[in-house]
């Protein structure tokens, strides 16, 4: 007998089937219980009316039932399963559970939900998270496919740091020091001038920052996009703004039932406005009294300017333009008409900052005399360098990062909870 998913039971009619899952809650009443069993797609109750049966089920354990299907209105779902045979294929070897996995809610901290991360992602609810993240990740490749970007997969053991500074991850490579990859960013800008003009690439990027903040992480999962031929910076701005168009209006039709159990409703985007930083700094301190640092403003500012955003455009995103030089790596293209400045941007999302991007430096003679003002030799850059003697083309792109995009779209608390084995300062395990 084939198994069968508790998603497709419904639309099933009173016969025999076999489902496998696990045991999620018991409710015994001596000759009879009610069980529920739990499978990646759902939970459906099951009916015994065997002692033997009832005394073998334990919490947790993983099963193969085979039984009759059956109409039954008060059951989750409108149906059950009369059992038949009942097997235990994955016993338990525990006394109590770290925590309860079945109640309203988990009344565990968060770090020790993460330390039993094979428990709690049990749960429908913290899987989903999960299921959303999956298909940004969908959407973000089935959208920049469409507009004929290539996916590349570029090194993350590499011979010096992306954006230079202190930090990076070392590693010894063969008795050699390497870093970890702070981002794809040298590689996909290389690729754009290899003649894919546009590129595109998921993967881990490491940063070896002293922070271990709601909104931080040492290892995450960036969203890179690198284009050629471009005009500025808002060509790069129009492609983020019509991806998260095309990502919210897709993940209300792909993920309806998760959104549901996580009791998010997901607007339709409009416009995003974009504000340059100076102006933002000056609203910060004209509506909220808000000093900001120099040439940036901070985590409260981030939070109070969007709040500003919502209340005068009803949007959960801005950008920020315009940053200056000294705020920007040594690769960012100088504002021609704005000294000082770069063309260069943030993407704010209910308060956090999701996406870093620019325009970058495309000209070789410039891009080493830039080099040489942030204090950086080229010669250590030269395989990156050297790739700007042949026609590079003006060229942009930024970066997503995809547990700050989960953590905000999910309204979830804490960014580890939209990392599935997050990793920080405190944390390498498991």
């Amino acid at each position: 007998m084939k198994r069968v998913f508790v998603s497709q039971i419904k639309k099933m009619k009173e016969e025999s089937i076999l489902v496998k899952g696990w045991i999620y809650k018991i409710k015994s009443f001596g000759k009879i219980a009610f069980v529920l069993l739990r499978d990646k797609t759902g939970v459906i109750q099951l009916v015994l009316d065997d002692e033997g049966m009832i005394d073998s089920v334990k919490l947790e354990a993983s099963v193969e039932v085979k039984g009759i299907i059956s109409k039954n209105e008060r059951a989750p779902g409108g149906v059950e399963i009369q059992v038949k045979e009942l097997k235990i294929i994955g016993k338990t070897y525990y006394d109590l559970l770290p925590f309860s996995i079945n109640q309203r809610e988990i009344e565990a901290s968060l770090e020790t939900q993460l330390d039993h991360r094979y428990i709690s992602l049990r749960r429908p609810d913290k899987r989903a998270v999960f299921k959303v993240q999956e298909e940004i990740v969908e959407a973000f490749r089935k959208y920049l496919r469409k507009h004929d970007f290539s996916e590349i997969h570029t090194p993350k053991i590499i011979a010096s740091g992306t954006e230079g500074g202190s930090e990076v991850f070392t590693v010894n490579y063969f008795d050699r020091r390497a870093f970890l990859a702070q981002s794809p960013q040298f590689y996909k800008q290389m690729m754009v001038g290899a003649g894919f003009e546009a590129v595109f690439e998921i993967g881990h990027a490491y940063r070896a920052e002293l922070h271990n903040t709601w909104r931080h992480l040492n290892e995450y999962v960036s969203l890179d996009v690198e284009m050629g031929f471009i005009e500025d910076e808002n060509d790069l701005m129009d492609l983020e703004e019509e991806f998260m168009k095309f990502l919210f209006q897709y993940l209300s039709e792909t993920c309806k039932k998760y959104l549901e159990i996580l009791k998010v409703k997901l607007p339709t985007i409009e416009h995003i406005p974009r504000v340059t930083l100076s102006d933002a700094q000056k609203i910060l301190l004209e509506k909220y009294n808000k000093k900001s640092p120099v040439g940036n403003i901070d985590a409260e500012g981030e939070i109070l300017f969007s709040r500003y955003i919502k209340d005068k455009y009803d949007s959960d995103f801005v950008f920020l333009t315009k940053y200056p030089v000294s705020k920007r790596p040594m690769y960012t293209m100088p504002d021609d008409e704005n000294k000082g400045i770069t063309r260069s941007f943030d993407l704010i999302y209910k308060g956090l900052e999701i996406t870093t991007g620019g325009q970058r430096i495309h000209d070789y003679d410039m891009l080493k005399e830039n080099m040489i003002k942030f204090g950086v030799k080229p010669n250590d850059f030269g395989f990156y360098l050297e790739s700007f003697k042949y026609g590079m083309p003006p060229h942009g792109g930024f970066a997503i990062g995809l547990e700050r995009l989960t953590m905000k779209l999910l309204d979830l608390e804490n960014i580890r909870e939209a990392s599935l084995l997050p990793r920080d300062m405190s944390r390498i395990m498991p």
